[in-house]
C-alpha cells in the first residue's frame, strides 16, 4: 500500500507549508492519473498545494485536468502558459505562483512516483539546520527508459559532476525539494531545472540525495532525445561554470 503522509502539524496561517509543483506538455493520458495520486499521498492535509502548470499543451491535457477538478480528491489550481516555453519556465512559472515555504517538483510524465514525496520530507525533518535551506533531490536507483536515455543520462551526469562538483548522481530526477525563497534568487535561464544543485550551491546552500523509484512511461512520448538533453546539456554546462565562478560574496552592509 502506498505509503501517504501524516497531518502536519496546524500551520500559523492559511498559506501551505508545501506547493508541489508539476510542469507538463502534452501529457493528456498521464496528468490526471498523476494529480490523483499526488493528492492520495497529501490526503488533502491544508499544509500541501497542488499546482499543475500547463507549458501550452497541443492536446487535450488543460481540457481533461478541467474536467477532472470535480472529482479529484483535494484542489488543483491550474497554471496555463500562452506560449511553449519549456520545463524550465514552467517549473519557474509553478514556484512563482506557489504558496508555500518549500515547493516539490514532480515531472508531468508519471515516472517520478509520489509515494517518494515523504522520503524527501523526512530527509528535510532530519536535516539539523533546515535554515541552511538545502536542496533534496532524488536519485533513480533503477531507471526505467529507454537505452538512449539512459545512456545519454549518464554521460550528462559524468561530465556535469566532474565539471561542476554539485554532489548529486541525478541531477535529472525531476523529484525535488527546495525552498521558495531560495529557488526565487537563482538566476533563471532554459534548461537551469537540470542544474538547480549546482545554483543552490552557488549560493550558499547544500546539496542532499535520496534514493527515490522511478517508474516506465505509460502513455506518451518523452520530450527529450539525446539531441535536445545530451548534446544541449554539455553546452550549458559552460554557461553555469561561468555563473558559479562569476559569483560575488555579498558583503555585510549597514543601513544608515
Amino acid at each position: 500500500m502506498p505509503e501517504t503522509l501524516q497531518p502536519a502539524a496546524p500551520a500559523t496561517s492559511s498559506a501551505p507549508r508545501y506547493s508541489i509543483v508539476v510542469p507538463c506538455y502534452n501529457e493528456q493520458d498521464n496528468i490526471v492519473a498523476l494529480a490523483a495520486e499526488i493528492l492520495g499521498v497529501t490526503r488533502a492535509d491544508p499544509a500541501f498545494e497542488l499546482i499543475v502548470v500547463d507549458d501550452c499543451s497541443t492536446d487535450e491535457t488543460r481540457a481533461r485536468l478541467d474536467a477532472a477538478r470535480a472529482t479529484l480528491a483535494g484542489p488543483v489550481r491550474i497554471v496555463a502558459h500562452q506560449v511553449n516555453s519549456g520545463q524550465s519556465a514552467a517549473i519557474c512559472s509553478g514556484v512563482d505562483a506557489a504558496r508555500g515555504e518549500w515547493v516539490i517538483t514532480l515531472d508531468g510524465d508519471g515516472q517520478n512516483d509520489p509515494a517518494d514525496i515523504p522520503k524527501l520530507i523526512r530527509m528535510l525533518d532530519s536535516v539539523s539546520a533546515p535554515d541552511a535551506r538545502p536542496i533534496i533531490c532524488g536519485h533513480r536507483t533503477t531507471r526505467r527508459d529507454t537505452f538512449v536515455r539512459r545512456l545519454s543520462s549518464r554521460i550528462a551526469n559524468a561530465v556535469r559532476g566532474a565539471l561542476l562538483r554539485d554532489e548529486t548522481p541525478d541531477t535529472g530526477c525531476g523529484l525535488k525539494l527546495i525552498n521558495r525563497q531560495a529557488f526565487l534568487r537563482l538566476p533563471r535561464f532554459d534548461h537551469m531545472h537540470r542544474f538547480l544543485p549546482a545554483l543552490v550551491r552557488r549560493d550558499g546552500g547544500s546539496v542532499i540525495s535520496v534514493p527515490v523509484g522511478h517508474r516506465a512511461r505509460q502513455a506518451g512520448v518523452s520530450k527529450y532525445g539525446i539531441h535536445n538533453r545530451l548534446w544541449v546539456g554539455i553546452v550549458d554546462i559552460v554557461g553555469v561554470m561561468w555563473l558559479v565562478r562569476r559569483r560575488f560574496k555579498p558583503t555585510n552592509n549597514e543601513e544608515i
